[in-house]
């Protein structure tokens, strides 16, 4: 997709935490870890799935998820995650929530597993 690269360059603001954990408790929201494997390994968000934003599948494996739900995106500080909500909104998803930083959510009492 042409427009990735661009997209990648942007980034979406973090989201007020109120926001966060409001949309982190509701069952139809999808929450994206996209640290890398290993960063996800450390521990993560409860019922969140691994897509890192840096792995060169990023795009083509985004492109698969389900444009109509919404995504609760997060990283280690709300960079990557801001940079991964860019990309999706590139492709077309219309509601992506940059959640910011696992360490800060996770102080904030966010259930980790």
């Amino acid at each position: 997709m042409t427009s990735t690269p661009a997209a990648a360059q942007a980034k979406l603001p973090v989201a007020d935490l109120a926001t966060t954990q409001k949309l982190a408790k509701q069952r139809q929201v999808v929450i994206l870890d996209v640290r890398t494997p290993a960063e996800y390994a450390t521990g993560h968000l409860r019922h969140a799935q691994n897509l890192d934003v840096k792995a060169p599948d990023f795009a083509t494996k985004a492109a698969r998820l389900d444009t109509t739900k919404t995504y609760l995106l997060y990283c280690a500080s709300g960079n990557r995650s801001g940079q991964a909500a860019a990309i999706l909104q590139a492709q077309g998803f219309r509601k992506v929530v940059n959640g910011g930083g696992f360490k800060t959510l996770k102080e904030a009492g966010l259930k980790t597993e």
